[in-house]
């Protein structure tokens, strides 16, 4: 798992979005997440940038990694539930370059239910 824009950075808006996408409205922290990302790990993550800023994207490529992004969320949904934080995930495509290759991403923007 890393943060931020280290070598991948979107190129197109959210595929599959009606309206105003979430990429638009807000700016969220980027996780992203591998095939040997610790769903854990990624699920603290997620957990302590909810608790800052109230929404974190979490961005994966592949069925492996998008596995482990998936439970990341489920482990993160129960660390916050025990201090009485509910959260939403809304998936989408994006479009990211890797190394001047365009590749399709998973984007999973997670929230705080409102």
């Amino acid at each position: 798992m890393t943060t931020s824009a280290s070598q991948s950075a979107p190129i197109a808006r959210a595929v599959g979005a009606s309206g105003t996408t979430a990429v638009e409205r807000h700016s969220a922290e980027v996780l992203k997440v591998s095939t040997r990302s610790r769903p854990s790990a990624v699920a603290g993550a997620i957990a302590g940038v909810i608790r800052d800023s109230g929404m974190a994207e979490v961005q994966s490529i592949g069925a492996g990694a998008t596995n482990q992004a998936i439970k990341a969320v489920a482990i993160a949904r129960s660390y916050l539930s025990e201090e009485g934080v509910d959260i939403v995930c809304t998936p989408s495509f994006i479009d990211v370059s890797i190394d001047d290759e365009e590749r399709t991403a998973i984007r999973l923007l997670v929230e705080r239910r409102a």
